[in-house]
């Protein structure tokens, strides 16, 4: 298995280590980047898949309590989509 960032997944994710460095303190970026690179590790062993959406071949995890992992699988790869903020409408989430 292979990942591949989507440029709006690399987006999201730099926006959200920016705002936590901003709002919040640097043991909560080192969580936030800990947790994506688990949640990672455990989508490329293949021995979990997270929540399906009702998005078409989409599923989600939750990163933390404000952020949610948006990707889909396609044969060996792993294609990173959003990293949303769960205070965002989802109307605008455009997967």
């Amino acid at each position: 298995m292979e990942i591949i960032w989507s440029p709006q997944s690399k987006k999201d994710y730099w926006q959200n280590i920016d705002y936590l460095e901003a709002e919040w303190t640097f043991k909560d970026v080192i969580s936030f980047i800990e947790k994506v690179d688990q949640s990672l590790n455990l989508l490329l062993q293949n021995n979990i898949e997270f929540i399906l959406t009702n998005y078409k071949n989409i599923n989600k995890v939750v990163i933390l309590n404000q952020i949610t992992l948006y990707y889909r699988i396609n044969n060996d790869k792993i294609e990173l989509l959003r990293f949303w903020n769960t205070y965002q409408d989802l109307v605008n989430i455009n997967l």
